[in-house]
């Protein structure tokens, strides 16, 4: 089959790398200059590192990290007895690429339509194809044409901050759960660099600049002497270099699949990123499909993976609104042991 995916992020990529073993005749549509990765590091559980063992050695890229999390005074909470794998995201968009191959890969490539076995590119190009796969993330071009009235939505005044700083800081994961609905903490992504992170659901009015946002919230997450590192590394980040998001969603779609389309990845189920599966999932939505397309049944792709996400959102909606860190580590550790049983 000659298939195009829109968009060569972790789920595009993936998707091609496992589609092109199975005799298929892949093409990669990438919008950006270059393949690039979103993000520092990316957290995988189990059931993605199995697909991936099928492409290459992506768990030598990672480190392994045993999750808690911890209260404002920097009490530890079990959350669960799995470990995941926080592998940094532009080695393993390299490793996905080379399994693709960067003659699959079209950059600067803009998907502006499709229809009868053609894709349109933004410029005037066309591509056919047997099958477009929509893999564009959240704010899907191949979305918006299949889907009109599904583009993404604010997630409830929702925002994060984050960035990534030069740090000899050796512990590897700390994740708080604080007052007034906020979380973060940081992650190691590779010697001497640091991740923080600082996100708060309603978190009303913004003012001031990002870096004072960002530490207001980050106070929510700070008692008695705990988490002072994680205040120095905000106060010590250059205003530039600050990411700060307004979390975007996607909502419950009527469809995943139509004629000579296919949505996968975030382009079909953006959720907010509290839950830290995101990736996982996309990738289990790639071997879903593959594993669909062998038995040219797209439709029991669509009905599968809906119905998993509409247990997903409940497990999110659950973890989003526990009332104390003890109660976030078990509805979360409820969600992990539930993914992973039941992929």
């Amino acid at each position: 089959m000659n298939i195009v995916i829109a968009g060569g992020g972790l789920v595009g990529l993936t998707t091609a790398a496992l589609l092109r073993p199975a005799g298929h005749d892949v093409t990669v549509l990438e919008q950006a200059p270059e393949i690039r990765a979103a993000g520092a590091g990316i957290g995988l559980w189990e059931n993605a590192l199995r697909v991936l063992d099928r492409i290459g050695d992506v768990r030598a890229l990672g480190e392994e990290i045993e999750l808690w999390f911890y209260d404002p005074a920097g009490r530890r909470v079990r959350a669960a007895d799995d470990r995941f794998l926080l592998v940094p995201r532009p080695e393993l968009n390299a490793l996905l690429a080379a399994a693709v191959g960067p003659e699959r890969i079209r950059l600067g490539a803009r998907v502006a339509g499709f229809g009868d076995g053609v894709v349109r590119l933004a410029g005037g190009d066309t591509v056919e194809a047997d099958l477009l796969i929509g893999a564009d993330g959240v704010y899907s071009q191949v979305r918006a044409q299949m889907l009109p009235d599904s583009a993404a939505r604010p997630h409830d005044g929702h925002y994060a901050w984050r960035a990534v700083v030069e740090s000899d800081l050796r512990s590897g994961t700390v994740l708080t759960v604080g007052r007034d609905r906020t979380r973060g903490g940081y992650h190691r992504v590779g010697p001497g660099r640091v991740m923080w992170m600082v996100n708060q659901f309603d978190a009303g009015p913004l003012t001031g600049r990002k870096r004072d946002r960002a530490l207001v919230r980050a106070r929510n997450l700070a008692g008695d002497g705990w988490h002072q590192e994680l205040l120095d590394m905000i106060e010590g980040t250059p205003e530039e270099l600050i990411l700060e998001n307004q979390i975007m969603v996607v909502p419950p779609l009527p469809r995943w699949t139509g004629d000579g389309v296919a949505l996968i990845g975030d382009a079909a189920h953006g959720l907010s990123p509290h839950i830290s599966a995101g990736g996982t999932l996309g990738i289990e939505d790639a071997d879903a499909l593959r594993a669909a397309l062998e038995k040219n049944d797209l439709a029991g792709y669509e009905q599968a993976r809906m119905a998993r996400f509409r247990r997903v959102r409940e497990f999110a909606a659950a973890v989003e609104t526990a009332a104390s860190p003890a109660q976030y580590a078990e509805r979360y550790a409820a969600f992990t042991r539930w993914m992973l049983a039941t992929v």
